[in-house]
């Protein structure tokens, strides 16, 4: 996210938690593109992160770049982390048409990267790998110029499942580390912070060129020098992309801000994840998973 040169500082008193700071402020315009992406949807039947995340990016990247983060795999997951909005309980089984219905959308807006998530599937033996797979196998047969980017679950850290991933051969696979090792329990439901470090370390081994991903969201508890931490743990795993992005409470049902970073601490931060040896960084209060992901995965091939 490109900001100017200098933010002014927050004042004294800093910005209530219950009152967002300017620099959290979105315009919501719409223009024809908006109901263009949500018919093209709703006509598949598929889902978006976008929504059922309720992403402050969504107007953005639905009426001016008519793009959208798919989700697949249904939108009940089978874990509960507290700052997610998307719903807990029983999901259906998994739609074998699903993949194909994703390419085919993918191909009416136009899309030239696609990105794939997935909610948390523990019900199933492997974790979901499978059918994310074949999503992305299915957009490459139908358009072998789009590229793919994954954001998995940690698919209970399943070696098996991971190399189902790798060997669909995605240009970016993705998997969120979400916060600090300290908040883990707190923030993630039935997740461990090690488990996650060695999705990305298993993925690595399996293929050393494969762009790996993660994310990291501030502004529940943490300090500076534990984010820094966790991003040299996530550097030691081979991972060479990160965003960082400001945490925002989706729901009254879900944990609370602590604290709204400044535009110039992300600043600060991603010039030192630079140092640590990331090939490419996004940091910055509205920065998301896949947050303008396409032009992330360009500027790494001209690089």
């Amino acid at each position: 996210m490109e900001y100017p040169a200098k933010f002014p500082q927050a004042t004294v008193p800093t910005p209530s938690l219950s009152r967002k700071p300017d620099w959290l402020r979105v315009k919501l315009a719409t223009t024809p593109d908006t109901a263009f992406v949500r018919k093209s949807l709703r006509t598949k039947g598929l889902h978006t992160v976008c929504e059922e995340a309720r992403c402050p990016n969504l107007h953005e990247c639905w009426s001016f770049h008519r793009t959208a983060s798919f989700m697949v795999l249904g939108t009940i997951c089978t874990r509960h982390c507290r700052f997610c909005a998307v719903k807990t309980g029983k999901p259906a089984a998994p739609d074998e048409l699903e993949p194909g219905r994703v390419a085919a959308s993918v191909e009416r807006l136009g899309i030239a990267h696609a990105v794939i998530t997935m909610v948390n599937r523990d019900d199933l033996p492997d974790g979901g790998a499978g059918h994310l797979a074949a999503t992305g196998r299915a957009i490459h047969a139908r358009l072998p110029k789009t590229s793919v980017e994954y954001l998995s679950s940690d698919l209970m850290g399943k070696s098996e499942a991971i190399a189902v991933l790798v060997e669909s051969k995605p240009e970016i696979l993705g998997h969120n580390i979400e916060t600090i090792r300290r908040l883990t329990p707190q923030v993630r439901s039935r997740s461990d912070y090690d488990r996650s470090l060695n999705f990305l370390r298993t993925a690595a081994a399996l293929n050393s060129t494969l762009l790996l991903k993660s994310s990291l969201m501030l502004g529940l508890g943490e300090e500076e020098h534990e984010v820094l931490q966790t991003l040299a743990e996530l550097r030691d795993t081979g991972c060479k992309l990160v965003n960082i992005g400001q945490y925002l409470q989706p729901t009254r049902r879900n944990l609370p801000v602590k604290r709204y970073w400044h535009p110039d601490e992300f600043a600060s931060l991603r010039e030192k994840a630079l140092q640590l040896g990331f090939a490419h960084v996004y940091a910055g209060p509205l920065v998301r998973s896949s947050y303008h992901a396409g032009k992330q995965l360009q500027e790494i091939l001209k690089a």
